[in-house]
């Protein structure tokens, strides 16, 4: 980490699964936003078993800059693993995540942070989308399901960039699809989460690893179990 230790150091954790053609124009954009921040950061780079260049590309980002860090999976294990590997190897107070494909504008980055406050999360919501209709209507889909079933208020629960008190992490259990339900289940422990709007910029490089079958049918049978968690959830005794 590096900076001016104001307010809490920040870990920025970014899972990546074949983004050689994104990670240098990424790491271009996000620097020097970093840099302007005026507080410790570190950046952690998940390779979830790229078949492409992109653990090249990281590795070197990793020589080069010393507020850059890689781990490493040995097979694909998907984004909710890829981001719980993040959450494990950071060391900030606050915990930024954000995907690789430059959809998500480091610009934003700070208002992110800004809007933390006292809360557990900060989660992104795109008024704009800049994806394909297969990809738009999935995301309306799978929104409109779960708002009707586990009515939580969260308006773009497919935006993963997203701020987070590291304190609210702790109780997490893993599953596949589990970022998908993040800001759920941290206002289930507790946790007020917000929620501000964010650029969504068209994809330049790569493909998207989404599609009906694993944004829409999956997605309604996690938002199943969420139900099932929220209804029988201890929570912590009072005081």
């Amino acid at each position: 980490m590096r900076g001016l230790e104001l307010r809490g150091s920040l870990s920025v954790v970014v899972p990546c699964h074949n983004e050689e053609g994104n990670v240098d124009a990424l790491w271009a954009e996000l620097r020097p936003v970093l840099e302007g921040l005026g507080r410790e950061w570190e950046v952690i780079f998940v390779n979830d078993a790229s078949t492409d260049g992109t653990l090249a590309r990281l590795r070197a980002l990793e020589r080069d800059n010393p507020g850059v860090r890689v781990v490493e999976h040995p097979r694909n294990l998907g984004e909710s693993a890829a981001q719980l590997s993040g959450f494990a190897a950071s060391q900030g107070e606050i915990v930024a995540t954000m995907d690789a494909d430059l959809q998500n504008d480091p610009a934003d980055l700070p208002r992110l942070v800004e809007a933390l406050g006292e809360a557990g999360a900060v989660c992104g919501v795109r008024p704009k989308r800049a994806d394909t209709r297969l990809k738009q209507f999935s995301t309306w889909a799978a929104n409109a399901f779960r708002q009707r079933v586990l009515r939580d208020g969260i308006l773009d629960a497919g935006c993963t960039y997203r701020v987070f008190r590291r304190k609210a992490l702790t109780q997490l259990v893993p599953f596949r699809g589990l970022h998908r339900f993040l800001p759920t289940l941290l206002q289930t422990h507790g946790w007020e989460v917000r929620q501000i709007e964010v650029a969504d910029r068209p994809r330049k490089a790569g493909v998207s690893k989404y599609g009906l079958g694993n944004r829409v049918f999956v997605g309604l049978i996690d938002t199943l179990a969420i139900l099932w968690y929220q209804r029988r959830h201890i929570p912590p005794p009072p005081g």
